[in-house]
C-alpha cells in the first residue's frame, strides 16, 4: 500500500485550512486517511503550522512519501532534516550527540529567523498604521483651515453687504422715480 504525506482541504470558500495527513495514495482528498498529523493554516501572515513532529518522522522512517507541499512544510519544522541527521548517524557519519548538537543549532537559527520576520511585519504594520494616522491628520488640518477660512469668509461679506444692499436699493428707489417722472412727462 503506496502511503503518502499529504493536505486535507477544509475551511469555508476561498478560506482554506488543511490537515496534514498520511493517507493512502489511491484514497480521495478529503476522504479516508490514516492519520492525522497536524494543522496548516495558509491565511495568517506568515503561514502557521501546527505538526506532530515525532508521528511525522516517524511515517518518514517508515517509507511514507511527502506531497511537495507537504514536503516543504515539514522542511519548515524541520522533520526533513532531523531524518537526514538520523540517517548519518545510521551509517555512521557522526555521533547520536553530534546529530543532536546539528539539529539544535539549525532550529535555533530557523526560529530566530521566523522571530525576525514576524517582528518585521509588526513593525511593518505599526510604520503603516502610523503613516495612515499622519496622512489623516494632515487631511483633518486642510478641512479645518478650508472651513475657518470660508466661515472667515462668510462674517466680512454680510458687514460689507449690508451698506452694499442699502446703496443698491437706495439706487433702485432712485432709478424707479426716475423712470416714474419720465412716464408722467409724456403722458
Amino acid at each position: 500500500m503506496p502511503v503518502k504525506i499529504r493536505l486535507a482541504r477544509h475551511g469555508r470558500k476561498a478560506r482554506p485550512i488543511y490537515h496534514i495527513v498520511v493517507a493512502d495514495s489511491r484514497a480521495p482528498r478529503d476522504g479516508k486517511y490514516i492519520e492525522k498529523l497536524g494543522l496548516y493554516n495558509p491565511n495568517t501572515n506568515p503561514a502557521t503550522i501546527d505538526l506532530e513532529f515525532d508521528k511525522a518522522l516517524d511515517w518518514l522512517l517508515k517509507g511514507a512519501q511527502p506531497t511537495d507541499t507537504c514536503r516543504s512544510l515539514l522542511s519548515k519544522r524541520g522533520v526533513l532534516m532531523k531524518k537526514h541527521l538520523l540517517e548519518g548517524v545510521k551509517k555512521g557519519a557522526f555521533s547520536q550527540e553530534e546529530g543532536e548538537k546539528r539539529f539544535e543549532t539549525w532550529l535555533k537559527d530557523k526560529e530566530s529567523k521566523l522571530q525576525s520576520e514576524v517582528d518585521k511585519l509588526a513593525k511593518d504594520k505599526q510604520a503603516g498604521l502610523k503613516a495612515t494616522l499622519d496622512r489623516e491628520a494632515k487631511v483633518n488640518q486642510e478641512r479645518a483651515a478650508e472651513l475657518a477660512k470660508k466661515k472667515a469668509e462668510a462674517e466680512k461679506p454680510e458687514a460689507v453687504s449690508e451698506p452694499v444692499a442699502d446703496e443698491a436699493a437706495e439706487e433702485e428707489v432712485q432709478g424707479t422715480a426716475e423712470v416714474v417722472e419720465a412716464e408722467s412727462k409724456e403722458e
